[in-house]
């Protein structure tokens, strides 16, 4: 019989133990846990032997399906209005009956940590069904150093098992699946799903419950630093391109996704990435592209064909296509996950409405506003039922990982801003000369180029306008780049369709603001948009 202890910060030396009569395999590496994977017939090999999943029903995340424990530390802390609450009672009575559903199965146990900071640490337990998901998770968080397993203690644990079946009767879920955080222990239970984000994103949550109290802004983003020490940091939606404008090889890559902003500077909260692959290709993105051929990577819902190739842009089974991989992966990565305080913030939307520029530059009052807003725009295909563009406005550019109240994020971040006197630029990876269907993509040269002139700090010398619609500044000209396409209204063919699209987008950011209005001060308040004066 094997036994998993779990210690949990405010229980003393209480155990909440998961017990089961097979066989507990602790802290496997990528080959053992291969090898499980493929024995258990729960992956196969790629030719280039990466380890290939699939993840059934579930090819992306259920945020309708989590729950976070409504407990007396949590109620005046949690935002309610964007986290469903689940009792501590019918918590237990989960945690019991996934205790029971693991007391026969083979388990795999990594301890593992969210945080490159020591002072901002979070040691995580992950208790797994599937090998696979112990590799994928070994790959995404920070593996400790062999001599410190011993004595490890994680302050929180998380219990993945994909064969549990929620009953909404006896556990008050809305389905068979289940994602419940208890944030007071430290406790995730995720089960009736087989997709693996869900675990990485459970540590992010619980991050974004804990830093703030602690004056640490936690982020999702990716970052880089530059060879002269200047940190970037990169907020943005799926689909925006945080890691593909974030892997430049000139530049050291700090992280993928999620990251901490403390007094010492930013750090990435794990140790891998997380990376889209659908219509991935070695051209423009060499040096993803290149961890696919890597043993150790676990290819998730990438379809192969007959040889064993993988093909990148087979999105039958799903858009949302991905593969994990270790951060030293990538040839440019930093050793350490950390870097000092940023110079430049960058906030990518994909525009699909064809409206935004470019890139602007932003004052701390529009940073804190567009950070709110959290703009972005899906586009047919990339979900069920999305046949046109539509507006997503996720505040914190991650709503579904915010416990606190957004108003909570956006202060610190306007605050951190200010203190250490940050750039800020929105910068749209979208649509250009219309909306989609119409118009095309944004050049990935031209938004590489804009980067890369913000970064190195030739962008401020350049002229600057200002947008009658959404008020920030917009350059004229920027070296290397086609002036054409800094001016959005003179890329469409029928200007006045322009001055109606931008009307309609306008209309939909101040409806979406109206929520936040009442928790920000006038500066933020007036950095809304207006309906603006088109002009030839």
């Amino acid at each position: 019989m094997g036994e998993i202890g779990i210690r949990n910060p405010g229980c003393g030396i209480e155990r909440i133990g998961v017990r089961t009569s097979g066989k507990v395999h602790y802290n496997f590496g990528r080959a053992a846990l291969y090898e499980e994977a493929i024995r258990r017939n729960e992956a196969q090999l790629s030719a280039d032997g990466a380890l290939v999943a699939y993840t059934g029903q579930h090819t992306g995340r259920s945020p309708k399906d989590k729950f976070v424990v409504r407990d007396a530390a949590t109620a005046d802390q949690v935002w309610w209005d964007n986290n469903a609450a689940m009792t501590p009672a019918r918590f237990e009575t989960l945690l019991a009956d996934f205790r029971a559903h693991a007391a026969d199965k083979d388990l795999f146990v990594q301890d593992l940590v969210g945080g490159a900071d020591d002072a901002q640490a979070l040691p995580t337990r992950v208790i797994t069904e599937f090998a696979w998901h112990s590799l994928f998770i070994r790959n995404l968080l920070i593996r400790p150093a062999e001599d410190a397993l011993a004595d490890f203690e994680p302050r929180m644990t998380i219990i993945d098992l994909p064969s549990f079946r929620a009953d909404p009767a006896r556990h008050g879920t809305r389905t068979e699946t289940v994602i419940a955080v208890d944030l007071s222990r430290m406790i995730v239970l995720i089960g009736g799903t087989s997709y693996a984000g869900e675990m990485k994103k459970s540590v992010f949550t619980a991050l974004n419950y804990l830093l703030p109290e602690r004056g640490v802004m936690p982020m999702h983003c990716s970052a880089n630093m530059g060879p002269a020490g200047d940190t970037a940091v990169f907020f943005g939606l799926s689909g925006t391109g945080k890691t593909t404008l974030s892997a430049d090889a000139s530049r050291t890559l700090i992280g993928d996704d999620e990251h901490g902003w403390g007094p010492d500077g930013v750090f990435n909260f794990e140790g891998g990435c997380y990376a889209k692959t659908i219509r991935l290709s070695a051209e423009a993105e060499p040096e993803i592209f290149a961890t696919t051929r890597r043993f150790g990577t676990v290819l998730e819902n990438v379809v192969l064909d007959g040889r064993g190739v993988p093909d990148f842009d087979d999105g039958s089974l799903t858009e949302n296509t991905r593969c994990a991989y270790p951060l030293d992966f990538i040839p440019n990565a930093s050793p350490t996950g950390r870097a000092g305080h940023p110079k430049n913030i960058v906030m990518l939307t994909a525009d699909a409405f064809g409206v935004m520029p470019p890139i602007a530059k932003l004052t701390p009052a529009q940073a804190m506003y567009h950070f709110l807003s959290g703009y972005t725009a899906k586009v047919a295909g990339t979900e069920k039922g999305v046949k046109e563009p539509e507006a997503t406005f996720s505040t914190c550019f991650g709503a579904p990982f915010m416990p606190r109240h957004p108003s909570e994020y956006g202060n610190l971040l306007r605050s951190l801003i200010a203190q250490h006197g940050v750039d800020c630029w929105l910068v749209n990876t979208g649509w250009t000369g219309g909306a989609f269907g119409t118009g095309r993509r944004m050049p990935i040269k031209a938004t590489r180029a804009l980067l890369a002139a913000a970064l190195d700090g030739s962008l401020n010398e350049a002229e600057f306008r200002t947008d009658p619609n959404f008020g920030f500044a917009v350059p004229v000209a920027v070296p290397g780049v086609d002036s054409g396409i800094l001016d959005p209204r003179a890329t469409w063919a029928d200007r006045a369709a322009y001055d109606r699209q931008a009307k309609r987008i306008v209309g939909m950011f101040i409806a979406n603001f109206e929520k936040f209005e009442a928790h920000v001060d006038a500066h933020v308040a007036d950095a809304a948009p207006r309906y603006g004066e088109a002009a030839e």
